[in-house]
């Protein structure tokens, strides 16, 4: 049984940084991909960064620039840092793994899911 789970969020002014890590545990193999998605109330969940076992990277046009997604040392560990927030980057923020490696931001192709971090940005 594959379990994700975030850690991180938080509350920050705009123009500030957050850092969000995730654990995807049970694996008896490397995640092959592992991605950044996030919620804003009333709003459909979206796609924010996404990286592969062998380190590719894909992110939304909205968080280039300001995010970064990164593989820690210890396997199917993944962290997102973000830098220059602005309110509209309020949401709840989750974190999805895949059974296989892809590049994609579509929330259908992401087999494992955590329950998600708030991270509130204000003005």
């Amino acid at each position: 049984q594959v379990q994700v789970v975030e850690s991180g969020g938080g509350s920050v002014q705009a123009g500030g940084s957050l850092r969000l890590s995730c654990v995807a545990s049970g694996y008896t193999y490397s995640a092959y991909s592992m991605a950044w998605f996030r919620q804003a109330p009333g709003k459909e969940r979206e796609g924010v960064a996404v990286i592969d076992r062998d380190g590719y990277t894909m992110y939304a046009d909205s968080v280039k620039g300001r995010f970064t997604i990164s593989k820690a040392s210890v396997q199917n560990t993944v962290s997102l840092q973000m830098n220059s927030l602005k309110p509209e980057d309020t949401a709840i923020y989750y974190c999805a793994a895949a059974r296989w490696r892809l590049l994609t931001l579509l929330p259908g192709d992401f087999a494992y899911w955590g329950p998600g971090t708030q991270v509130t940005v204000s003005s």
